[in-house]
């Protein structure tokens, strides 16, 4: 369905179609066209295409309820190929042809399971293994600081104590690095919170550590219900990506920080019908192809003199707290979302 107002979407991907106020499809692209075998009329309503039942027209109706965006994820809907997993973005739009714009994305449920699993095995093992040799290092570490010291108080050249001092101080330096490898092994300490209070300290945290050329922006949905979760390791996660993001920009660019709430969600294998979305985004070159499998792995990282424990941190406090972490990326532009179930350890907390 060709519409002059809408010319630029010819070409996504993406399925698109945009509502008048009355929920009427005013315009489809061919990608909708093609997932949804849509026709003419023009002005069908949104119920004569998806069915009144379809979570498609649900979320349509809730959006104009509440005169806000939604966001879907993994939402189970009849297609012209059959049943499929879709993502679902409703925005109003303000537009003399339209008021509302719905981007459909077609999910590969069973690709995505199959990753996720995978992800989360290699992690284990990897967890496993620096767990163990973290032992292994800290034991012998500890002896050569003490000789270095004892060292130092037995030499009168005061240059040789400077080489003694060295030693200490590298020392301390790897023991940091071990205790932040074995940091995960802590089990969460439950509390209720929201989720902008943690957003809010990173983004206190990273302006006084940058003062200059980063620009930080918010896009908060504050109707957001509190969670259930460790503040310390939810703020260390989202501060992680950030500082990340920054490194990555040199200190100069944006990021946003945005939350939404989420839907019929599945994460590892489990259904939950309400969960938190936090999209950490940034304008910066983009995480380097050679780098997108391994990217959460620790001791991975594309800086010079980077540990690879920042995103590995992040990557397993999320899944202590049954959530998920990803990310889109290319150049100028790199998305991490993180979800997270809501009321998951709710039960928990209370007992």
């Amino acid at each position: 369905m060709h519409h002059p107002a809408f010319a630029g979407l010819e070409f996504l991907d993406t399925a698109i179609l945009a509502l008048d106020p009355h929920a009427r499809i005013v315009y489809h692209n061919p990608s909708a066209e093609s997932l949804f075998a849509l026709r003419e009329p023009l002005e069908l309503p949104v119920e004569a295409c998806f069915g009144p039942a379809s979570a498609i027209v649900q979320a349509v109706r809730a959006a104009q309820a509440g005169h806000m965006s939604i966001t879907e994820h993994e939402l189970l809907v009849p297609s012209a190929h059959g049943d499929m997993y879709i993502s679902l973005d409703v925005l109003p739009i303000e537009s003399p042809a339209a008021g509302w714009l719905l981007e459909i994305r077609r999910i590969d449920q069973q690709r995505r399971i199959v990753n996720e699993e995978r992800v989360q095995a290699q992690q284990q093992a990897n967890r496993e293994l620096i767990r163990n040799l973290a032992h292994e290092i800290k034991n012998p570490l500890g002896g050569i600081r003490g000789a270095a010291q004892l060292l130092a108080h037995e030499l009168p050249d005061p240059q040789l104590k400077e080489y003694t001092q060295v030693i200490v101080e590298e020392v301390q330096r790897l023991q940091g690095l071990l205790d932040r490898l074995l940091t995960p092994h802590r089990l969460p300490q439950l509390k209720e919170l929201n989720i902008h209070e943690v957003l809010e300290r990173v983004r206190s945290l990273v302006l006084a550590e940058t003062p200059n050329g980063l620009a930080v922006r918010r896009d908060y949905d504050t109707s957001l219900p509190t969670l259930i979760a460790d503040r310390e390791q939810l703020i260390q996660s989202v501060l992680n990506i950030v500082r990340n993001a920054i490194q990555a920009m040199s200190g100069i660019g944006e990021v946003v920080l945005r939350t939404r709430i989420a839907r019929q969600v599945t994460l590892n294998r489990q259904r939950f019908p309400l969960a938190l979305k936090v999209e950490i985004i940034d304008n910066g070159p983009g995480i380097p192809e050679a780098l997108r499998d391994t990217l959460f792995y620790p001791l991975v990282s594309g800086r010079p003199g980077g540990t690879g424990i920042g995103l590995h941190l992040a990557h397993t406090f999320v899944v202590q707290h049954h959530g998920t972490i990803e990310f889109d990326s290319r150049p100028g532009y790199t998305c991490f979302t993180i979800l997270l179930p809501l009321n998951a350890w709710r039960n928990e907390a209370n007992n």
